[in-house]
């Protein structure tokens, strides 16, 4: 289930499917990022995460094999490196490295989000 859920939050930021990636979240999901500091409500981590890094972004992929979770029963935890290509304003592209760590609800057999962190690699250029 983890793999399938880091597949279709990677698919819908490279398809820039905001509705794609609030399905994969609870209504409520708060997060840490690159742009800002926190996020408390799905809306704001869709407004200033989102919508200021997707449109920027090619390629998105979590590296699933190495991916690692854990889970009490009730939350799952999961870290997984990612990649992308960030897409400059001149149409050119440089490789982006980062990692993840992402809180998982398990609610009638659906995972939704509830926590995000996404963050580059230190050193990286955002």
């Amino acid at each position: 289930m983890v793999r399938e859920w880091l597949e279709a939050f990677a698919a819908a930021v490279r398809s820039r499917d905001y509705a794609a990636g609030r399905a994969l979240c609870t209504d409520d999901a708060e997060g840490f990022g690159t742009v800002a500091a926190r996020y408390v409500s799905l809306d704001e981590l869709e407004r200033e995460q989102w919508r200021g890094v997707w449109d920027r972004t090619g390629d998105f992929a979590f590296d699933t094999d190495a991916a690692t979770s854990w889970s009490d029963g009730e939350l799952l935890v999961v870290m997984a490196e990612w990649g992308s290509d960030g897409l400059e304003p001149d149409g050119s592209r440089r490789r982006r490295e980062g990692r993840a760590t992402i809180v998982l609800s398990s609610a009638d057999d659906t995972l939704r989000a509830v926590h995000t962190h996404f963050s580059m690699v230190p050193g990286t250029l955002a």
